[in-house]
């Protein structure tokens, strides 16, 4: 007769709390009731995180729009009443990217805006 060997489920789930804590300093990364811990604080961060990502880069565009709607003579809030006013359908994301690597469109867009 042979013996059966258990934990299987165990250590499956085991391994898999410990594949989402590589990297983690210290006994986070290799015990399990410290990553389980671990784990718990970083998705709850993770969380946060992707929400305040979204907050950083439109004021990150907001900023660069400014500035260069500032070269060209004419505030933010200016350009951005202009192009509702006017039915231009372009979005932050954009106008920052053409801000910044097309100056000679976003100086046309500002024209038509004025």
């Amino acid at each position: 007769m042979t013996r059966v060997k258990r934990g299987t489920i165990a250590n499956k789930r085991r391994k898999n709390v410990l594949k989402y804590t590589k990297g983690f300093r210290w006994g986070r990364k290799s015990k399990e009731r410290a990553a389980k811990e671990a784990l718990l604080h970083a998705w709850t961060n993770a969380f946060r995180g992707r929400k305040e990502k979204k907050r950083d880069y439109r004021q990150l565009w907001n900023v660069k729009i400014n500035a260069a709607s500032r070269v060209n003579g004419t505030k933010y809030s200016q350009l951005i009443s202009g192009l509702k006013k006017n039915n231009i359908k372009l979005d932050r994301k954009i106008l920052a990217d053409l801000a910044q690597n097309e100056p000679k469109v976003f100086a046309k867009i500002l024209e038509k805006v004025k």
